[in-house]
This record gives structure tokens, sequence and C-alpha cells, in this order.
């Protein structure tokens, strides 16, 4: 189970979205009470057995993330070697005004070992705009689409992936929708210490997440340390590398990073968080005594990307007051904000693999919403 929190905050000189995510296996939003949902049962694992094997030096399981400001990170592995780490891209098919070299590592796990992990970061990168590259001068040709500078900006929300039949129904979906950034909140391949479901799980999203910047974090289904032989997250952190540098992070496992004015951070959960820690004192502070709070943060918790271990059933009863949704169901989110002051939360669960919304929510800035008035007020009239 992923455990872990974002912050977005829209930057404005009047205006400041503050949203907290936490990601764990429920949705919570403003919106209407709970509908009644008969919960679907786990799907197998999907099978590769029968997908073909590419040759040794093309690029395999590529996927691009934002890299610091007009800059994305591209990222692919080859069973070859000696395959250089440099991509050619451009604006037009086919033609190739640039290129930019990387960096590449690899990693040994008991008697697995990793083909050549490659990353590339390319740019400066005009707003919204298609671009095509090639990786390491072979291949397919691949395209992608920056973020746009300014609102409107949408992201696509799914953790917990997996790589199970309701995983392909979920990446479906999402390829469906217009968006320009994924968030992965934790818990990607369930590969659990067997290496080569990180590579299935690579080629799976490889069609979606080397079009779209895929922004992830880790979950427990990521550490797969061994006492005495392997530290965690080994995998991990060689195969995803998120813009820790780029945002002053000393560790892969959170940063941050800016899109069209949002700033998201992305907090891990295997950093401390016991109740002396900064950050449990910081998340405490998302529900006031158990309260409703106007002004206090929203809390959407989201995973049920498509895991084998199925979904959370297990609610708090009775429902708290502060709790306004709740359902567990395979599928994903789309958030998007439409400007300064308000942004649009929607759930898209898999129903008999078709994308049923079955929960929105408009949500406005702390200013907008008229909210700081009335405790400015509610103070005045206290203290006099």
């Amino acid at each position: 189970m992923s455990n872990f929190a974002m912050e977005l905050v829209v930057k404005n000189e009047v205006n400041m979205l503050l949203l907290i995510l936490a990601v764990a296996l429920s949705i919570l939003s403003d919106s209407v009470g709970a509908s009644e949902y008969v919960r679907p049962l786990p799907r197998e694992n999907l099978d590769f057995s029968l997908k073909p094997k590419p040759s040794a030096s093309s690029p395999q399981q590529v996927h691009i993330s934002l890299a610091g400001d007009k800059h994305m990170r591209v990222s692919w592995i080859t069973d070859d070697t000696y395959s250089p780490s440099f991509v050619e891209y451009g604006t037009f098919s086919g033609n190739y005004e640039h290129t930019a070299w990387g960096e590449s590592t690899s990693y040994s796990y008991l008697f697995y070992s990793s083909g050549k992990i490659h990353h590339v970061v390319i740019g400066p990168l005009e707003d919204l705009t298609v671009y095509y590259y090639r990786c390491g001068g072979e291949g397919p040709e691949f395209q992608l689409r920056t973020p746009p500078s300014q609102l409107p900006v949408a992201f696509a929300v799914a953790g917990d992936m997996g790589q199970t039949g309701w995983t392909k129904s979920t990446l479906d979906h999402i390829d469906q929708c217009n968006y320009d950034v994924h968030l992965l909140p934790g818990d990607l391949s369930y590969a659990d210490y067997l290496q080569h479901r990180w590579d299935t799980f690579g080629e799976l999203v490889q069609p979606l997440a080397s079009a779209r910047p895929w922004m992830v974090t880790e979950g427990n289904h990521e550490e797969e340390r061994i006492p005495l032989l392997k530290e965690g997250f080994q995998s991990y952190n060689a195969r995803w590398k998120m813009p820790s540098e780029e945002s002053g992070s000393s560790s892969n496992l959170y940063y941050s990073f800016e899109v069209a004015g949002v700033h998201v951070i992305m907090l891990g959960s295997y950093v401390d968080y016991d109740e002396y820690s900064e950050q449990y004192d910081w998340l405490k502070k998302r529900v006031y005594k158990g309260r409703p709070d106007l002004c206090g943060a929203i809390h959407i918790t989201i995973g049920d990307g498509g895991n084998r271990e199925g979904l959370a059933q297990k609610y708090k009863e009775p429902q708290p007051k502060w709790s306004v949704f709740r359902e567990a169901s395979f599928g994903h989110g789309e958030l998007k904000f439409v400007n300064s002051s308000h942004a649009y939360w929607s759930w898209h669960r898999n129903d008999d693999d078709e994308p049923v919304k079955s929960d929105e929510v408009w949500i406005s800035s702390l200013v907008s919403s008229g909210c700081m008035v009335e405790k400015e007020l509610g103070k005045t009239l206290y203290n006099n």
C-alpha cells in the first residue's frame, strides 16, 4: 500500500489553491455521499510470455518525466551494454534537430542482472508542443507532448497499478482522457523481489509513459529490502529517476516539480513520519479536531489502479462528518486546475471495463471560497 502525500499549490499574487492528496486505497472528496457499488474481484496477472523479444540494442521500457524548467528526462533500457545514451529529437517526424547525451546505470539483484538503464535530459523545450524522438540512434520513433506553461493543466492520477487485467483496463481509460501529466503515487510494478516483473511493467506502460511525463513515488512494494544483502528501493531508484536533484532533494524518494504554475510536492512514506516527526505534525493538521473545516485542506485518498491484492473494503464506521465520499473501486482520477481559483476533480471507476464517473467535485481556492473572510470575521467577533 502506498502511503504518501503531495501538496499542489497554484501560485498567484492574489489566490492560492492548496490541495493535499493523501494516497492510500479509497476516495474521499467534497461531493455527494457514497454510492451503492458492488466491488469487483481482482483479476489475474497479465501474461507476457508470448511477447516477442526485441533486439539487444533496441530501446525498451521507454518513459519520460519532468526534469526542471522546460526539460524532460527520457529513460529506457537496452540489453546491449554498449548501446549509447543519447536522444535525438525535434518537432517534425524523422527530422531530429537536436541531440542530447546522458548517463547510464545498471544493477544486480541476487541472480538477476538488469540491462543498461539510460537517462537523458532533453531541452529546453517549447510549452504544449509535440516532439518526436529516438533513443540511442535506433529503434522506433516516439512522440511526446510537453505540458502547458499556464492554466488550465490536467493530471491523470492512479496508484497501486500492478500488472493485472484491471491494470490494462485502467491504462486504456487513461489513454482516452486529455491530460498533461500522470501522477502515480506509489506501488508501481508489484514486482515484489521478482525483478523480471519490473521489465514487464515497463513494457506495459510504455505506450502511455513515453508520450506524457509520469511522475511517480514509492510505496511498500518498491522497497524490496533484504536484510544484510540488499538496501531498499534499488530497482526503483535505478529505473525511475525523478527530479530530486533539480528540486534540491537529496533522495529520489521525495522531490517537487512545477507545471503551469502548480507546485507539486511528492512526499514518500519511507522518510521519517512517526508521531514525533515534522511530517507527522504537518499531516495531523489536515483534519482539525476531527471536524470539517471550510478553510482546511481537502483530502483525496486514492489507489486501486489494478493491483493484484484487490480493493480495500474496510472503512471507519460510522462515517466521519469530514468524510464526504468513499468507494472501493478500480479506476483512475482526473485533476484539472482550471484557473487560479478553481480546480475540478473526478473519479472514473472501471465498471465492466467501461470508465464510469462515480464522483466529482469543484474545489475553490481559499480566497475565492470566502472562507478566510468568514474565519477572520469570527475571530473579530470572538475578540470583541
